[in-house]
């Protein structure tokens, strides 16, 4: 059983209208659930997203030990039988923020066995920075044929770390048991994400000393931690608001995204601004108009507060219509644009020039076709090509879209798209 989603696209006519409502961050909630493997009792998260992400981490602290209750974008997590060290394997095979509980139940348990990762296939990202890091806080670790097994006999040691490259999971992690490490940990080259300063509020407030977080040197020093007292509200997902807004400028009349925080949205909204599109910001909402003619543009995927690597295969669908050349270089990930061939089959004009950089000659019309989402971000962007272009397309693997999007295609369908899923 796979389920796909039947688009009637628009054939590029500006019609969807309305207003969407944005859930709580993807990428907020799973750290925020592994840090509470950390504290004894009882945490409880509000606006949290009811997609399958949340569901695989549930299932990796339920296999721990840990009791979850989740309903209704709210969410309990009670640790005090949680005391397993093995993380299940299938789920955290497809799910490579499972590296975020070894942090937490190395911390708590003091030896962690983690499958080797999966999750969104982006080329390689391996977990080195992972192991080095916990091998210089004083941690063994070891490799067989599928896990990874982390000990900490003596604790989680103090120290310095320097992550060569920037990465917001391993900020995250290492944040995490640094917590309840034997001294001082002070984290340099950090991910300056919103994600990360609200996993150091949320952590704040349980009692732990950390200062830095939103700057690249995070100082973590060690203290007694418990569930805060009062429900811990999920940030707003960036990155689904992000796509809505490319939406509006895609195909909208006039669309309102509401409960999202402009201030995270500026790389993405100063570019659509650049290229044309009308952007009118409130405190907590933003109204997109499309533009009178699309200017193309070139941008550069970065780490936080640059231009969001999560957004670049939806915004290239929107490169496909503005009108001239444009480039997307993408410096993040490895074998982030393989999704390009595809667009190409429904008749843009992408040239990948090199595993990094793509160039987009617009405006061309797109015509509908059956396409496999390879992950999240691309098979969200296939939606967004779908629903502009000429025709019905099917875009299949909608359990990889489920993973980061809530209720895609009801939200689709209250602007006006002709939009459903089906099972095959």
């Amino acid at each position: 059983m796979n389920d796909s989603f039947k688009v009637q696209g628009l054939a590029g006519k500006a019609q969807l209208e309305g207003v969407v409502s944005i859930e709580g961050a993807k990428n907020a909630a799973l750290p925020l659930m592994a840090a509470a493997l950390v504290m004894e009792g009882e945490t409880k998260l509000t606006n949290v997203p009811d997609i399958a992400d949340v569901h695989s981490m549930n299932k990796l602290l339920e296999g721990l030990g840990a009791y979850t209750t989740f309903k209704n974008h709210e969410l309990s997590i009670r640790t005090a039988e949680a005391n397993q060290t093995v993380l299940e394997r299938e789920v955290a095979k497809r799910l490579r923020a499972s590296v975020l509980l070894v942090g937490a139940v190395l911390a708590r348990s003091r030896k962690v066995v983690l499958p080797h990762p999966g999750g969104c296939v982006l080329g390689s990202r391996p977990i080195d920075l992972f192991v080095d890091g916990f091998r210089k806080l004083g941690c063994i670790v070891t490799e067989d044929t599928d896990t990874y097994t982390f000990e900490a006999p003596n604790g989680i040691a103090g120290g310095e770390l320097f992550f060569r490259v920037v990465s917001v999971t391993a900020t995250e992690t290492f944040m995490i048991a640094a917590v309840k490490a034997q001294a001082t940990v002070t984290l340099k080259n950090c991910a300056m994400e919103p994600e990360v300063i609200a996993l150091a509020e949320f952590l704040k407030k349980a009692g732990a000393r950390i200062t830095g977080a939103g700057t690249p040197t995070i100082t973590i020093q060690p203290s007694h931690v418990e569930p805060p007292a009062e429900p811990f509200r999920v940030i707003s997902d960036r990155i689904e608001a992000g796509s809505f807004l490319i939406l509006g400028a895609l195909v909208g009349k006039k669309i309102e995204v509401q409960n999202c925080d402009p201030d995270h949205l500026e790389a993405l909204t100063e570019t659509l601004k650049d290229m044309g599109v009308h952007v009118f910001i409130a405190q907590n909402s933003i109204t997109i108009l499309p533009a009178d003619k699309l200017k193309p543009i070139d941008i550069r995927t970065h780490e936080y507060p640059g231009f969001p690597t999560d957004l670049q295969a939806p915004f290239t669908v929107l490169l496909t219509q503005a009108d001239g050349e444009s480039s997307v270089l993408e410096t993040i990930f490895d074998g982030r644009l393989n999704y390009a061939s595809e667009l190409v089959r429904m008749g843009a004009n992408v040239n990948v020039v090199n595993p990094h950089k793509a160039i987009i000659k617009g405006a061309t019309s797109l015509k509908a076709r059956n396409i496999d989402g390879p992950d999240i971000r691309a098979g969200l962007a296939f939606l967004l090509a779908a629903a502009v272009a000429d025709g019905e397309s099917i875009i299949g693997n909608a359990h990889l879209i489920d993973r980061g999007y809530e209720r895609i295609e009801e939200k689709l369908k209250s602007l006006g798209l002709s939009i459903e899923r089906v099972t095959t």
